[in-house]
């Protein structure tokens, strides 16, 4: 609105410099690729950035099976922090010794983390593994997936704007630099002669 104001100020004014004039100009074209270019840049991105998680939440949840365990002893250690993406204050995991059968039919036997506050021989929970029964981590869902998406969307969109408000002030300060070189010619050769009688000044 700046430029605008400024464009229209300056229009038919006798004070205005060429500088003046340009500097106002690149103002409004860099607003114009601001309101235009970012909000593309981010659809773009974010769109894509949708398309390629969505793939891979469809390709985790057809690669990766919740299976039962069952404890059969608790192993010595303190409780670990669950998934950091997922887990609360209060959402604590145990070490144990399981035994699950794989989506292939193969039986596993070994450590695990389990979601129980106090496991006892027995007690039974899900886990996350791939066909043969490797322990995998808790695939992407769907919702995620879209956030992350937005958030990639938001950041290209104003990683587009901070480029082009950056290039509109080196442009205003390369513009301003020049300016000032002139003014300093132009009082080089004005210098000597200042305030003299008959000097023409």
């Amino acid at each position: 609105m700046r430029a605008i104001r400024g464009l229209w100020r300056w229009r038919r004014n006798p004070l205005c410099r060429a500088t003046d004039l340009a500097e106002a100009w690149v103002a409004l074209a860099a607003l114009m690729l601001i309101l235009l270019a970012a909000p593309v840049a981010g659809s773009l991105v974010g769109g894509a950035a949708q398309d390629a998680l969505q793939r891979s939440v469809r390709a985790q949840h057809e690669a990766r099976h919740m299976v039962t365990a069952t404890v059969v002893r608790k192993l010595d250690g303190s409780p670990l922090d669950a998934d950091p993406e997922t887990s609360t204050g209060r959402d604590l995991r145990n070490r144990v010794l399981a035994d699950w059968t794989a989506p292939d039919g193969t039986a596993h036997h070994g450590p695990v983390l389990a979601s129980l506050k106090d496991p006892q021989q027995g007690d039974e929970f899900r886990i996350w593994t791939d066909r043969h029964g490797r322990m995998v981590a808790r695939p992407l869902d769907s919702a995620t997936a879209s956030t992350h998406a937005v958030l990639a969307g938001l950041g290209a969109a104003l990683a587009v704007g901070g480029l082009v408000e950056g290039g509109r002030r080196l442009i205003v300060w390369r513009m301003v630099r020049r300016r000032y070189a002139r003014w300093d010619q132009a009082w080089d050769k004005a210098g000597p002669d200042w305030g003299r009688t008959g000097a023409g000044s």
